[in-house]
C-alpha cells in the first residue's frame, strides 16, 4: 500500500506538470487545425472521465453532465469577460496576471458545478433505478432554457469577447489530473465503497456503507470536473452558445463512458479521443462523395462496436493493471 501510495504522489508532483510541459512545446491550437482538435480530445477526455466516476464506480446514471458543464463553462466566462479583460494583479506582467486569474477561473467555474451537483445530487441520490437520470436531464435543460433567456449570458446568441487563455498544457494538465483522480479514488477505501455501491446497494447498506453519503460526494467531484472542462471550452473556443450544451451533449459523454467500458477510467480516455478524431477523420469522405456521410459511418461503427463488445473497449480493465500483470514476477514452480 505504501508503495502505491508512493507511486500516486510521484504521477501528481512529476507526471503532471511533465504531461503539462507536453502541452506547452506542442504548437498552438491556433497554428493547426489537427491541434485544435487534440485540445478538443483533451476536454472530452476530462468529461468523459469525470462521468465515468459516477457511471463506472458508483453505478449511477446521468444525463446532465451538460448542464454542470454548462454551470462551469458560464461562470468562468462571466469571470474572464468582467475581470480578466479589465483588470490586472498588480505589480505582474500582463501574461502571468492573465494566467492566475484564468486559472482562479477555471476553479471558479468548477466549484460552482461542484454546488450545483450538491443541490442536484442531495435530493435525487436517495432515490434508486434511473431517477437521476431523469433529474439531471431536467436540470440541463433547465440551465440551456434559462442561458436562452438570460442577456448577461448572452441569450441564443451566446457569450463572446473570453479571452482566448486555454491552450494545450492547461488541457493536458486537467486531462491528467482528472485521469490521476479517478485512479486513486478506485484504489482508495472510498472507492471500494463507491464499487460496493455499483455491485449490489442493498447489501452494501446493510454492512454499514453511508450510500447516500458516498453516492453525493462522488457526484460532487464528477460535476466539479465537468464544470473545470466548461471552463477550458468557453476559453478555447471564446465564445460559448446555448447550443454547445444541448442534451445530446450529454448523450455523447455517456456514449464514451459505455464504449471505453463502464468501470475503466483509461477506456473512457481512448473511447474520448477516438470519437473526437473519427468525425475529422471521416471528413474528406464528403469531397469524394458529395454526401456528408460521417454520422452514418459514426453510427455504424458504434453499433458494430456495441454488437462485438458489448462491455467496451476495457470492459472493467486498466490499461494500468494490464501493464502491472505483465510485469509481474511469475512464481516458481518447485521441481
Amino acid at each position: 500500500m505504501k508503495g502505491r501510495a508512493a507511486s500516486g504522489w510521484a504521477w501528481a508532483f512529476l507526471g503532471l506538470p511533465l504531461f503539462g510541459l507536453l502541452g506547452w512545446l506542442l504548437p498552438s491550437h491556433t497554428e493547426s487545425y489537427f491541434m485544435y482538435v487534440v485540445g478538443l480530445a483533451g476536454i472530452n477526455v476530462i468529461l468523459a472521465v469525470s462521468l465515468h466516476i459516477v457511471c463506472g464506480l458508483t453505478g449511477q446514471f446521468s444525463l446532465g453532465h451538460a448542464g454542470f458543464m454548462a454551470v462551469g463553462g458560464y461562470t468562468a466566462a462571466l469571470f474572464g469577460t468582467k475581470v480578466i479583460a479589465e483588470y490586472k494583479l498588480l505589480y505582474l506582467s500582463e501574461p502571468a496576471s492573465d494566467t492566475i486569474l484564468f486559472l482562479f477561473a477555471t476553479l471558479l467555474g468548477g466549484t460552482a458545478a461542484a454546488i450545483a451537483g450538491l443541490l442536484v445530487g442531495l435530493p435525487s441520490l436517495r432515490l434508486r433505478g434511473d431517477y437521476l437520470a431523469i433529474v439531471t436531464l431536467g436540470f440541463a435543460e433547465i440551465i440551456r432554457v434559462v442561458i436562452e433567456n438570460v442577456e448577461t449570458l448572452g441569450a441564443a446568441t451566446g457569450l463572446v469577447g473570453i479571452p482566448p487563455l486555454t491552450n494545450l498544457f492547461w488541457i493536458f494538465f486537467w486531462a491528467g489530473t482528472t485521469v490521476l483522480y479517478a485512479k486513486r479514488l478506485q484504489e482508495s477505501t472510498h472507492g471500494r465503497a463507491l464499487l460496493a455501491i455499483r455491485e449490489d446497494e442493498i447489501a452494501a447498506e446493510a454492512v454499514g456503507v453511508d450510500t447516500t453519503g458516498y453516492k453525493v460526494r462522488a457526484f460532487v467531484a464528477s460535476s466539479f470536473f465537468a464544470g473545470v472542462a466548461g471552463a477550458l471550452l468557453g476559453y478555447y473556443l471564446t465564445i460559448l452558445t446555448p447550443k454547445d450544451f444541448i442534451f445530446l451533449r450529454s448523450v455523447e459523454v455517456v456514449v464514451m463512458v459505455v464504449l471505453g467500458g463502464m468501470g475503466s477510467a483509461s477506456g473512457a480516455v481512448l473511447a474520448a479521443i477516438l470519437l473526437t478524431a473519427l468525425p475529422e477523420a471521416l471528413r474528406p469522405l464528403r469531397e469524394h462523395t458529395g454526401v456528408d456521410l460521417r454520422m452514418v459511418i459514426y453510427a455504424a461503427l458504434l453499433l458494430a462496436m456495441m454488437l462485438l463488445r458489448p462491455h467496451g473497449m476495457l470492459g472493467r480493465r486498466e490499461l494500468w493493471s494490464l501493464r502491472r500483470r505483465k510485469t509481474a514476477p511469475q512464481p516458481e514452480v518447485a521441481p
